[in-house]
């Protein structure tokens, strides 16, 4: 609310110091030319204030420029995000509505309908996908940032087997798409976060890697309280100018209606939410050899132990 009170409140503010400054060097002239006032010292501080209330105009025009083109660019990403949300919502929509009208209308075979229930299935989950992402979008920013009462220590290595089976599953492909390497470490965080964390990173890994999936996820020890965890696919990777935008709300790679991939642009923007939460950092690198992207996120842990897991 206050970001879209500051352009109304700029202009405003501009305005009046155009209008002081016409009228105030109006009146210094008039003053000047009827007492005859032509000291060196009365012009020149009329000029000073004058050019000072001229800097401060261009200021605030430089500003009410930068928050239009703000304000244009997040236009357009709501603009993405809505396109992408209603194909969405269309096309799992008219899927099950297909499913439907062919039960109801033909005989089928009990193969056929089992097929078709299990399609069906995927259509409800990829709604449910996108109601959670936009859910938990929306819970981010009201949520307060330093009032989570609820922090427990968390086993990472059990948070990241569990997110890269349950991501497996909804894909559908063999558990050793994702190859594990883990190493046992604690983090002091609400478990429901580090889930968002590392399915959002996991599921963009594989939605994205090339033909066949290939996906790694490594555990380090940085030091006694820092641990890193990669998450590495074999896909197209990101270019690098795009790699502190890909975090933005409703920003995807590409036009909305021309993505061969799923997606609302939120989950990117989630992870580096709650990692900043956690005291975190993340960040997007290239994979040593090969094509692909890796996303690195350093947490804070609790104790760790060097006995490797896999």
């Amino acid at each position: 609310m206050v970001t879209r009170k500051l352009p109304i409140t700029l202009g405003v503010v501009m305005i009046i110091l155009l209008v002081v400054l016409i009228v105030g060097w109006v009146l210094v002239f008039v003053f000047g030319a009827i007492t005859q006032h032509r000291s060196a010292a009365f012009y020149w501080t009329a000029l000073s204030v004058g050019t000072v209330f001229y800097v401060l105009l261009l200021v605030g025009v430089s500003l009410y420029l930068a928050l239009s083109v703000k304000t244009i660019n997040l236009n357009r990403r709501q603009s993405n995000f809505i396109d992408s949300v209603t194909h969405e919502l269309k096309s799992p929509i008219a899927s099950m509505k297909l499913y439907l009208q062919t039960l109801n209308r033909h005989q089928v075979s009990q193969e056929q309908q089992a097929d078709f229930h299990r399609a069906m299935l995927e259509d409800v989950e990829r709604l449910d996908h996108l109601i959670d992402q936009v859910l938990n979008a929306g819970n981010l920013e009201t949520r307060p940032k330093d009032k989570d009462t609820d922090l427990e220590n968390v086993p990472l290595h059990d948070v990241l087997r569990d997110c890269a089976e349950l991501t497996c599953l909804r894909y559908r492909v063999a558990p050793e798409t994702v190859r594990l390497e883990l190493r046992c470490c604690t983090i002091r965080a609400r478990r429901v976060d580090l889930d968002m964390v590392f399915r959002n990173l996991i599921d963009n890994a594989i939605k994205y890697a090339g033909n066949p999936p290939q996906v790694e996820v490594g555990v380090e020890i940085a030091d006694e309280d820092r641990v890193v965890v990669r998450v590495k696919d074999n896909g197209r990777g990101i270019p690098p100018p795009m790699r502190r935008k890909v975090f933005g709300r409703f920003v995807r790679l590409g036009l909305e209606l021309h993505r061969d991939r799923p997606g609302t642009g939120l989950g990117l923007y989630i992870v580096r939410t709650l990692i900043r939460r956690l005291k975190g950092k993340i960040r997007v690198r290239d994979p040593e050899q090969g094509p692909g992207t890796v996303f690195e996120v350093e947490l804070p842990i609790v104790s760790e132990s060097m006995t490797p897991r896999s």
